[in-house]
């Protein structure tokens, strides 16, 4: 049967009890466009926008029962990173160091015309960045 796609791009919900911190590193330094908060069942939602995907901030108003495991790609199953294409590497990785952030992966070269690196938010969630030119 497959999908049938009304949109492009997929959304992505990240909880988080570090809101400003998180809107911080996605908002100020990644640049992604602020799209405003909303109320939601058992919390808020902040919603940030990167192209036509909407990545959605969400503060419980109770502390979760559990946490992520750290540790990125090698930490756990499950949803460990999420990608992001563009063509400034360099510059967003520096913006993201000189902000603080750990760098996970520094940038690589895969194979010719293809290079990552990989960032850790503010919650230690992994954002690859692949500059595939």
């Amino acid at each position: 049967m497959g999908v049938n796609l009304t949109k492009d791009s997929i959304d992505l919900g990240i909880v988080t009890m570090n809101t400003e911190a998180m809107i911080g590193f996605y908002r100020d330094v990644l640049g992604f466009t602020d799209d405003g908060e909303m109320p939601m069942p058992g919390g808020m939602m902040h919603r940030l926008r990167c192209g036509s995907s909407s990545i959605k901030l969400v503060s419980p108003s109770r502390e979760p029962k559990a946490t992520a495991p750290p540790g990125g790609i090698q930490g756990a199953t499950g949803y460990r990173y999420w990608t992001i294409s563009l063509d400034n590497l360099d510059d967003v990785v520096a913006a993201c160091e000189a902000a603080g952030h750990k760098v996970a992966v520094p940038v690589t070269d895969l194979r010719p015309g293809i290079r990552i690196a990989i960032v850790e938010d503010p919650d230690g969630n992994w954002v690859e960045f692949l500059d595939a030119r």
